[in-house]
């Protein structure tokens, strides 16, 4: 099954425990550092648009980009004509002009999962770059896919839905695959709930920082830092996920 088809439907529900809120005042801190005050700028994996929101909120032209009509779905329900949201492949997507910034959270670059489709992905965001444009991403790192997901099973109960983790690492593959079973409540004629069951299957990349900085720079980007995610603080050794940025020369 496609990715986020079922889980769209909860997906906030699940992630209510992701900062958005301190990850898009970091990303304004970034921009503004970079003069980027206002102009376009990508959401890239958009997802339901919660970020997108908060940067449009921070004075930005939104513009999210996602390839989940489920997830795009969600995010038109809000009903927020400052966005522009656009159903795309990451690999081969078009803004339609030049943009500011681009930024991808959540780790939406871990569900690329060859590296050439990356630098496909790094290549498009050059081209929609304006020169000095800021491309600001975070990823999951090994630590995080090898310690702590590794073999493990994951689960949430709440009355709204329910799921079930099962992950898997191929530390030779580098390919991390983990199968969502999903019990989400339906409406209901009677007073009985009935849950409905859904599965999904996904898979993730996890990349070195190398890669990144080689494929950036082969893609005419310039990598300027890394840090633990949404910090400015160096990268360790057991950091679970980390922010990127660079920029087009």
């Amino acid at each position: 099954m496609e990715a986020y088809t079922s889980f769209a439907r909860v997906y906030d529900m699940f992630m209510d425990n992701v900062p958005y809120e301190v990850w898009s005042r970091y990303i304004v801190e970034k921009l503004r550092a970079n003069g980027i005050d206002s102009g376009y700028v990508v959401d890239l994996g958009c997802g339901t648009g919660k970020l997108t929101t908060l940067l449009a909120d921070a004075g930005y032209d939104m513009i999210g980009i996602d390839n989940s009509f489920d997830m795009l779905d969600m995010a038109l329900e809000r009903e927020d004509d400052r966005i522009l949201y656009l159903m795309q492949d990451m690999r081969e997507f078009e803004p339609g002009e030049k943009v500011s910034a681009v930024v991808s959270a959540c780790d939406s670059i871990n569900y690329i999962l060859e590296p050439e489709d990356l630098q496909a992905v790094f290549f498009c965001v050059s081209e929609s770059l304006k020169d000095g444009g800021i491309f600001i991403f975070d990823i999951n790192t090994p630590y995080k896919y090898e310690v702590l997901m590794a073999d493990n099973t994951i689960a949430e109960n709440r009355d709204e839905g329910s799921f079930i983790w099962d992950n898997y690492y191929d530390a030779d593959e580098k390919i991390n695959e983990y199968d969502l079973t999903l019990f989400i409540k339906e409406q209901s004629e009677d007073e009985d709930d009935i849950y409905k069951k859904f599965e999904e299957t996904h898979f993730q990349r996890c990349y070195e920082i190398s890669e990144l900085k080689e494929l950036l720079e082969q893609s005419g980007l310039v990598f300027d830092a890394v840090y633990d995610a949404y910090t400015d603080d160096q990268v360790k050794c057991d950091s679970e996920k980390v922010t990127v940025i660079a920029h087009k020369a």
